[in-house]
């Protein structure tokens, strides 16, 4: 039996063509609206590289790539994700009346098809299951208080499959209902067609009636649906995936480009045209706007931020529906070319933009690469350099970096003093510039790291000499607090010094130093072979040139943000240091930030809100002796952490565990 008849004197396939023209249409023109606002954005040149593009398109959109490391709801959307993929050629087939079975059959391919499409239509259904249980039973917090859209959403898919399985079964009986023919290419129709079997020929009619136009109906409804929930995700991750941005991790965009793909200069940069940040929808890219219409909301950016785990008023996840939501809301001003009275910030919240230590763990956590962080650094951009809004503490600090180069406000000519006593070669050429930083020169803390560090190059022959008072800061605080112009003077500058003095390589013992002089002064005329004194530590230590010996003491290791998970660089500190390493819960390019990055070091914060205390109760639950680290900020943050928490555990650089360590 099949429902292709006439229903109330009409052809079905005219009572389909006009469900299909409702639904087709209406999703056409929401689909047609959303593109029209992310052309609003500005340009935002994704269109290179396409070999490279398209094998990430089938490693991450078609293989899950980064949806599995859910296994229990990634799994499950794995499942739905294919399955459907797999089934979509039978609601094909259901819409043509059995044309395409009718054509496989012609070329003996009909039972392989048979089988696909009952695979896939297995698949989705036990990734429903998964899904509702996971959703119903397990109901994660996360999922605690949310609308149930995403259950109904689940129930009606549910729908869609069991109403395609009665269909099968329907299909494979008898014209008396009473013998299943089945040639073992449908094995869960077959097992639909014995439930069946015995019906009267009415009733049969009746449900596989009931069946197909409920079938058609859920899934022209879904599509409808589509582009006005977070199921849009289904058409946004496509070119989401597609266009993902190439640049290293954590690089930040100046404030103009030139024509050679180089920083336009301070004194070049077209100020009339230049737009301070982001404050209105148009302000950011067309790839931006894209993300809200992405988003799955699985809540992975969520579950991993540190300003979210510490209770501040910043939620990434909420930044891009926030944007989407903005859109849709103000839609029809933005599309005549209006300025809506709300502005983004407005949505966004002060709160929650300064809150953001640009540890880029929500973006390395997303499944469908949206973009959360630059988002945020934007409108930081907008607040600092337009609005003159931003974090009381700062005012001093931008005012020390512009008068002094550090945001302690020393004075430039006692940056080496730190030095003192230990014969390093000052502004001379060497193989290695030691680049210090800010806190290595001025911190007490961490000058003796920058001593221990001196010391143990000197001890492997290691030819290095420093700045002096002719160094000055990378401009990482100014450039993460949204101070753009003070970062780029600082680079320029800096550019400028190390070139004339001929450097080539640099080491440091600072993340940020290691980030922004490696990834991100190449915008600025400064391609310099940057390292991070771990790695040199460990080559040398490979090398025979630093005999360790192993520690008394057990250890475990805390990877900065800027070098586990933004730089890639986890393995060195831990070969440099050897041993057993008891890893905390979350370790490497899953680290858990210190609570220091993105100008947070110098912002005060609430006592019972403080990420840093997070982080140092799960160096306390290894249950090591020590912690070690590679950031002289990480290591400032985890220290008050234990003073915090009542615990006198040591926190300590790579070089000094080393030091301590060296055979005679």
């Amino acid at each position: 039996m099949d429902p292709f008849h006439p229903y109330f004197g009409i052809e079905w396939y005219w009572l389909l063509g006009a469900w299909a023209a409702v639904a087709i249409g209406a999703h056409a023109w929401q689909v047609g609206h959303i593109v029209r606002l992310i052309r609003l954005g500005k340009p935002d040149d994704r269109f290179n590289a396409w070999p490279v593009r398209l094998r990430e398109f089938l490693r991450d959109w078609l293989g899950q790539r980064k949806v599995v490391e859910d296994r229990l709801a990634g799994g499950a959307h794995v499942l739905i994700f294919w399955g459907f993929l797999l089934l979509v050629s039978d609601v094909l087939d259901l819409g043509t009346g059995g044309m395409l079975a009718g054509f496989l059959e012609d070329i003996n391919l009909k039972d392989f098809w048979n089988l696909v499409v009952d695979i896939g239509y297995l698949m989705a259904g036990t990734g429903i299951t998964i899904a509702l249980y996971r959703r119903v039973v397990l109901r994660p917090a996360k999922l605690r208080g949310v609308s149930i859209e995403g259950e109904i959403i689940l129930l009606a898919i549910m729908g869609i499959v069991m109403t395609a399985f009665v269909l099968e079964g329907a299909a494979m009986l008898s014209p008396d209902s009473t013998v299943v023919e089945h040639n073992g290419w449908e094995p869960i129709g077959t097992l639909f067609a014995s439930f069946m079997a015995g019906m009267d020929g009415a009733t049969l009619q009746t449900v596989v009636d009931v069946s197909y136009w409920l079938h058609m109906l859920l899934i022209g409804g879904f599509l409808i649906e589509i582009p006005q929930s977070k199921h849009s995700h289904l058409l946004g991750t496509i070119p989401n995936v597609l266009f993902q941005d190439h640049a290293p991790l954590g690089k930040q965009q100046p404030l103009q480009m030139a024509a050679d793909g180089r920083a336009v200069s301070t004194d070049e940069l077209d100020i009339e045209n230049l737009v301070l940040g982001a404050s209105n929808y148009t302000d950011f890219s067309w790839r931006q706007l894209s993300d809200g219409w992405a988003c799955t909301a699985c809540a992975r950016c969520q579950d991993v931020c540190p300003a979210f785990a510490s209770g501040k008023g910043l939620n990434p996840m909420q930044i891009i529906f926030d944007i989407k939501d903005y859109g849709r809301e103000h839609g029809r001003q933005l599309l005549t070319g209006e300025t809506p009275q709300e502005s983004i910030i407005d949505r966004f919240s002060e709160e929650a933009i300064w809150a953001c230590t640009t540890c880029f763990a929500c973006v390395d956590a997303c499944p469908v690469h949206i973009e959360h962080v630059p988002k945020l650094t934007d409108a930081r951009r907008h607040l600092v350099m337009e609005a003159a809004k931003f974090p009381e503490e700062l005012q001093g600090v931008f005012e020390n970096l512009e008068r002094n180069s550090n945001p302690w406000g020393f004075g430039a000519h006692t940056r080496g003093d730190w030095a003192e006593g230990l014969d390093i070669k000052v502004g001379e050429p060497a193989e290695y510039l030691f680049y210090v930083g800010c806190a290595g020169s001025f911190d007490n803390r961490n000058k003796k790291v920058s001593r221990t560090l001196a010391r143990l190059m000197q001890q492997a022959g290691v030819d290095f000499s420093i700045q002096g008072e002719t160094e000055m800061c990378n401009g990482d605080l100014a450039r993460r607090s949204g101070n753009e112009f003070l970062f780029q003077m600082l680079a320029e500058m800096n550019v400028a010094t190390l070139q004339e003095a001929g450097v080539k390589k640099i080491v440091t013992a600072c993340p940020h130093c290691f980030h922004t002089l490696g990834k991100e002064y190449g915008d600025y005329g400064g391609d310099f072979e940057v390292i991070h004194h771990t790695q040199l530590l460990a080559e040398l230590r490979e090398q025979g040139k630093l005999q360790v010996s192993d520690r008394g003491t057990t250890l475990t290791y805390h990877d900065p943000c800027y070098m586990g998970r933004i730089d890639g660089s986890h393995d060195a500190p831990r070969q440099a240091l050897g041993g057993e390493i008891m890893e905390m819960h979350r370790c490497r390019d899953k680290t858990f930030c210190c609570g220091a990055g993105g100008a947070r070091m110098w912002v005060e914060e609430d006592a019972d809100k403080r990420v840093n205390l997070i982080r140092a109760q799960e160096a306390l639950d290894t249950g090591a002796d020590e912690v070690g680290t590679g950031c002289p900020f990480c290591m400032t943050m985890l220290t008050d952490g234990m003073k915090s928490l009542g615990s006198d555990m040591a926190v300590r650089d790579v070089s000094e565990i080393m030091a301590e360590q060296l055979e005679a």
